[in-house]
């Protein structure tokens, strides 16, 4: 008997040209169709997020397996499974084919060296919000695609998806 292929850890975030991917706890732009996009790439996967992201939101994603990751056993949404760090989340997802880091910053950060695959709506504009994607070597990744947009504010941006090179 075989054992059963790790998931592919997938992070997906939108990422101002500053890094930006938030400020205040919420999302310092609004891009028609961004959300949609994010819809039909995370649906039927399980998503993972830290609490302040799970609090943004307000709710459980539909169509989705939510993780919550926080340190607060008591701690418990509506909707969401718990857990105390990443690496049980992750482990809570090992039947999956693939699972979604949906954020926040510090969840990123964690996640990153672990990812195989990234999902990211590269804002071509500054934002200067308090929170940020970590740096990243993109020689240590390879583009697989991308589409180019311009949101109805007249921002250029694309969406880019990079495999672990």
């Amino acid at each position: 008997m075989t054992a059963a292929a790790a998931p592919r850890i997938c992070l997906i975030a939108a990422v101002a040209a500053d890094g930006t991917i938030g400020d205040k706890n919420s999302i310092p732009w609004r891009i028609a169709g961004e959300q949609k996009y994010f819809r039909s790439v995370t649906t039927g996967h399980p998503i993972v997020m830290g609490r302040k992201t799970h609090e943004s939101i307000g709710r459980p994603l539909p169509d989705r397996r939510n993780i919550v990751v926080t340190r607060n056993p008591k701690y418990c949404p509506a909707g969401c499974e718990t857990f105390p760090s990443l690496d049980d989340a992750l482990a809570a997802c090992r039947a999956a084919s693939d699972v979604f880091v949906i954020g926040g910053g510090e969840l990123y950060r964690l996640a990153l060296p672990l990812a195989d695959r990234l999902f990211l709506t590269e804002i071509h504009a500054e934002f200067g919000g308090d929170t940020r994607f970590p740096e990243f070597d993109r020689k240590q990744w390879r583009e697989v695609s991308r589409e180019a947009h311009r949101s109805e504010d007249g921002w250029n941006y694309d969406y880019a998806v990079y495999d672990r090179a």
